[in-house]
């Protein structure tokens, strides 16, 4: 069964992914089908872009789903095989297009297939792990060494099963408990007739043994890996470095060390700020400089000096809210705060203070997502009180977070709110992903309609 499975299932989902291609380019011709100038793919240039999306798709080996990722990795890898695909046949198609849709075209087409592989993609993934989960397509495990990581191995395969994996037993040469299936002997006696997949291989365990463990392995085509120790389950994505023949863990390694992931996120910060500033800051700014300005003498916009990635200072801009004053960057806002205008009052309600902060972004201080900057005098206190406070710096600040959208935003009142927002600022930094932006994004939204009660 697990061999026809690998057989078949690469076949299959390549089908699919050419069966959704053709789909997205029939509704996206379809959009501008009523538009004379328009003009669509013809019949012999459409066979060549799906061999060029097989191509890709093969090459990168898309159909290779593991059965420990999650759904946000599978669209992940779709990401950047759609980015091939996309540059490819711009190259082909848009110097032979030159009526005026031709971009506009080209971007529904774009749009179109992120959306229907994304659906496809991810829900292949999620009905494999239902398959798994029923008991399909399993692996068969053994752990060599007993206690402390392997047995939390162990129970993650009793609960994970949806990961595919048979947990088998344990073999340890220093059980007393009867709870292994034998020594480390019996396991290599054993092994073959087990059918074994993975051996995971304790931390513990002794170096002549380990050799010995992965010559047989690499004898037999069984996958080896070794259980990290306690001190390195420390809820991180460890990663690997290679110095010639020497490996080395990479501990606090983060999404965003990846230049990929970097790009896309920059990418995204541009075209959502440039287009917040063409299309809303080029009238909003005029407009409520003015009416900041009929109200009180000062400035139109309240540039303050904040932290931003890896500490560096960086000059933040607000519309300023307050009449000008000595306390602003000691003293936070507080309710029925004297210092706030009319005006300010209103802007801060609707958070529009904070759109300036668009420009931040476009020059690259700051991002659309991220942990929200402090004063530099609050980042002071902050720092001595609050463990890992400044590992909220690893990254670009953002104008909304985690830590907004789940309630803690505007004044802080209580230890408990900055500790709950570094708490969620630091799971953010640390589990990045273009889907986790898009969702505080739509949630920021929502708490600016529905939730305004701190904001003042």
């Amino acid at each position: 069964m697990k061999k026809r499975f690998y057989k078949y299932f690469p076949w299959l989902f390549v089908l699919g992914d050419i069966l959704t291609v053709s789909f997205s380019f029939f509704i996206s011709n379809k959009v501008f089908q009523p538009f004379e100038e328009f003009k669509g793919l013809d019949f012999p240039t459409f066979p060549a872009f799906i061999m060029i999306w097989m191509v890709i798709t093969i090459l990168k080996e898309d159909f290779k789903i593991g059965r420990t990722n999650e759904a946000d990795q599978t669209f992940k890898k779709l990401i950047g095989s759609l980015a091939w695909f996309l540059v490819i046949i711009s190259m082909i198609w848009m110097p032979f297009h030159d009526n005026s849709l031709r971009l506009l075209s080209f971007l529904s087409l774009a749009a179109s297939l992120l959306v229907f592989l994304g659906i496809y993609r991810v829900g292949v993934h999620l009905i494999l792990r239902k398959y798994r989960e029923t008991g399909h397509n399993y692996r068969r495990a053994v752990i060599l060494g007993m206690g402390g990581t392997s047995d939390q191995l162990a129970q993650v395969f009793k609960l994970r099963r949806d990961f595919g994996i048979k947990f088998l037993g344990y073999y340890d040469d220093k059980d007393v408990s009867g709870q292994t299936r034998g020594n480390i002997k019996k396991f290599f006696e054993e092994a073959v007739d087990l059918n074994i997949d993975q051996i995971y291989i304790s931390e513990h365990l002794e170096e002549k043994k380990v050799k010995k463990v992965i010559n047989f392995a690499d004898e037999h085509y069984i996958k080896v890996k070794v259980i990290p120790g306690g001190s390195l389950q420390l809820e991180k994505n460890l990663s690997f470095s290679k110095y010639g023949d020497f490996f080395v863990i990479n501990v606090n390694e983060i999404p965003l060390d990846n230049a990929f992931n970097r790009v896309f996120k920059r990418a995204f910060d541009i075209v959502f700020s440039a287009f917040v500033l063409v299309f809303i800051l080029s009238w909003l700014i005029p407009l409520v400089g003015l009416l900041i300005k009929l109200e009180s003498k000062g400035p139109v916009f309240f540039i303050q000096e904040r932290n931003g990635e890896n500490n560096k200072v960086f000059m933040c801009l607000k519309f300023r809210s307050m009449t000008p004053n000595d306390y602003a960057d000691t003293h936070q806002a507080v309710k029925n705060d004297p210092r706030i205008t009319r005006i300010g009052s209103f802007l801060r309600m609707t958070s529009l203070d904070e759109m300036p902060q668009f420009i931040n972004v476009l020059l690259g201080d700051m991002s659309i997502v991220g942990p929200r900057p402090h004063t530099i005098p609050m980042n002071q206190v902050f720092k001595t009180q609050i463990e890992k406070y400044n590992s909220r710096h690893k990254i670009k600040p953002g104008i909304t977070g985690l830590a907004q959208v789940k309630g803690y935003r505007g004044e802080i009142e209580n230890p408990y709110q900055i500790r709950s927002r570094v708490k969620l600022d630091y799971f953010y930094i640390q589990n990045w992903s273009i889907l986790l932006d898009l969702k505080i994004c739509i949630l920021t939204v929502y708490e600016l309609v529905v939730n305004r009660e701190n904001a003042y």
